[in-house]
C-alpha cells in the first residue's frame, strides 16, 4: 500500500526566503520593514520609515 500525499503545508521541505541585502552597506536584512525598504536600520533616514495607517473598521458580519 502506498502512503498518501501529505496535507498541504505539512511537507518537511522548508522554503528559503530570498536573501535581501541593504542597498548601502550590503549586509543581510531580516526584519520585514528593512526588507521592504531594502535599507537596514543603521542606514535608513528616519524620513524613510514606512507609514502605517490604523483604520477603524466595523466587524465582519458573522464573525465573533
Amino acid at each position: 500500500m502506498t502512503s498518501p500525499d501529505p496535507l498541504p503545508g505539512t511537507d518537511t521541505e522548508r522554503t528559503l526566503r530570498s536573501r535581501v541585502t541593504c542597498r548601502r552597506c550590503h549586509r543581510p536584512l531580516h526584519d520585514p520593514e528593512s526588507r521592504m525598504l531594502r535599507l537596514g536600520p543603521e542606514c535608513r533616514d528616519p524620513a524613510e520609515r514606512v507609514a502605517r495607517f490604523d483604520v477603524d473598521q466595523e466587524p465582519l458580519p458573522g464573525v465573533g
